[in-house]
């Protein structure tokens, strides 16, 4: 895959490769180090909750890898390496994975970690009284009666999780599930204390009340303003720990990200503006990061009502997407344009061409025109809708250009409707739209964690895209071992035959990185780590 790259300062890049050896910062010899370790970072939109097993995006989802850590956690490669589990066996045939958890593992009071954390985090995951909206995540690697619990047919206490000791946990699956030690990096698995979350309830997360096993703990949250983490001295890996003090800041705006970075008051940006990376390239190349990411961006249609339910009307405003002009024009930092759904840069996986993807844009232009005048839609009764996105000027710029791109060729009149995250959550959550952005970046690599977001049950599919035949392919890949066969069938169902999606491009991770910021270290899946960072002397 041919994707652009800007390397930051060879002291940095040095710093990461070395990183990857270990989950923390190393300090490369004859690096001086600054005496105030203190980083401020851009962190999106303000988010609902830092609850592991309710968090919803990322922008809770960044700041929930420094506050906890599961039993695995990703290198630089989005490679497992131990987190809080040293090791894990695996039975026979693949159906139960005992996990071995370090004895030094401690929560921010103090207290140590147990096994028992683990069982009432995956247990409070699936029961319907938590309302998690990942709850589906448990489902993909059929923890035993997962499913029947989240569908009020099983009592909680019934998942396949069992605290063998202190520190030996035990997960028991329905059937094998080779991918699924890369799932536990995820937020949704991360251990959540018991005994804090039992006292204090949804308010567990406050700052007075909560209680953290990553490398850092909650200082102060000041909602729309700032986050406030400081080093967690009972972290297990503290000694290798360099900066005492993260800062987020709650930004939707990439310009407002920008003059803050440039006015040396941000050291890490949570993205940046599209229409700004040409001059930034020119003006300061060594702090302009641009690497691969494992997700997709693209626009959802709401299949429950009329006429989004008609496959010649999403297919039509599919075709009529340019997505090279988008890339190149709109966006224009190394996305790369999108015809499946699954991004390249998975492991394993290697998504198959569809058709409409091998014809100029001209034929597909045609192809559209004449699909939407089959469904119904000319100059006389033309098509009008709503396109949702959430308010951020980089998903604005891509919907003027779409929008334009619909009219121009279809005579499709769009209004565009932006509202905050939350509240844009709430509208696809009750399919109170007609098209909507959305994008998502994988939860591990491997191809179903893209393609399970279109099956019938998946808690984030908003548009309500339903294929028994698609839902059956995804459902046998679980237990197969080179399961891309029924992924390229899936991909030609989804995309190619029903639309069922718009796939726009995939993503890179594109950010501003201060030049003395050293082990900023970006995967696939950008899982970034505060604690393998530290800052240069400046």
């Amino acid at each position: 895959m041919t994707i652009s790259k800007t390397l930051i300062a060879s002291a940095v890049l040095a710093a990461s490769i070395s990183a990857l050896q270990v989950q923390a910062a190393d300090v490369p010899a004859g690096v001086v180090l600054a005496d105030k370790q203190e980083l401020v970072r851009g962190g999106g939109s303000e988010p609902a909750t830092l609850d592991p097993q309710k968090i919803e995006g990322t922008p809770g989802s960044i700041r929930s890898k420094d506050l906890f850590e599961g039993l695995y956690n990703q290198d630089g490669d989005g490679n497992q390496i131990p987190g809080v589990a040293t090791s894990y066996d695996v039975n026979a045939d693949n159906t139960q994975y005992t996990f071995h958890l370090r004895k030094d593992a401690k929560w921010s009071n103090g207290e140590p970690v147990t096994a028992e954390d683990f069982v009432f985090a995956f247990t409070r995951s699936v029961d319907p009284a938590t309302a998690s909206p990942y709850a589906w995540f448990m489902e993909i690697p059929s923890i035993v009666n997962a499913s029947k619990i989240i569908a009020g047919e099983a009592d909680p206490s019934t998942l396949g999780v069992k605290a063998l000791d202190d520190h030996t946990f035990q997960v028991t699956l329905e059937r094998p599930v080779p991918y699924f030690v890369k799932m536990t990096s995820h937020q949704n698995m991360f251990p959540v204390p018991k005994k804090v979350v039992e006292k204090w309830g949804d308010d567990w997360t406050k700052p007075e009340h909560m209680v953290s096993n990553g490398a850092y703990k909650m200082d102060e949250w000041i909602v729309n303003e700032k986050m406030v983490f400081t080093r967690n001295q009972h972290y297990w890996n503290d000694a290798k720990t360099v900066i005492n003090k993260v800062t987020y800041l709650p930004i939707e705006s990439p310009n407002a990200e920008l003059k803050r970075f440039q006015a040396g008051q941000m050291d890490l940006s949570y993205e940046l503006p599209n229409d700004h990376y040409k001059q930034l390239l020119r003006e300061i190349p060594d702090e302009v990061v641009v690497t691969p990411k494992l997700g997709t961006y693209y626009y959802q249609f709401n299949t429950t009502k009329a006429p989004y339910n008609d496959v010649r009307v999403r297919k039509a405003l599919s075709y009529a997407i340019d997505r090279n002009v988008i890339t190149k024009y709109v966006t224009g930092v190394g996305e790369i344009p999108a015809y499946s759904f699954t991004p390249e840069v998975v492991n394993d996986f290697n998504p198959e061409t569809p058709d409409y993807a091998t014809w100029t844009q001209k034929q597909r232009n045609q192809k559209a025109q004449a699909l939407l005048e089959e469904a119904g839609f000319d100059k006389s009764n033309p098509l009008s809708f709503k396109l949702l996105y959430n308010t951020n000027e980089n998903h604005k710029k891509i919907a003027i250009a779409i929008a334009s791109m619909w009219k121009k060729t279809l005579g499709v009149q769009v209004t565009l409707e932006n509202q905050e995250w939350k509240t844009y959550l709430e509208t696809k959550k009750h399919q109170q739209f007609d098209v909507a952005r959305a994008g998502w970046i994988g939860d591990y690599n491997e191809a179903s964690t893209m393609l399970d977001l279109l099956t019938t049950t998946h808690g984030n599919n908003d548009g309500k895209y339903s294929n028994a035949n698609y839902d059956k392919l995804l459902h046998e890949a679980r237990t197969m071992q080179n399961p891309a066969e029924n992924y390229n069938k899936a991909e030609a169902i989804a995309i190619e035959q029903d639309m069922a999606v718009a796939p726009i491009y995939q993503y890179t991770e594109k950010r501003l990185v201060k030049s003395y910021l050293g082990g900023y270290m970006p995967n696939p899946e950008d899982n970034v780590y505060v604690r393998d960072m530290y800052i240069i002397k400046h």
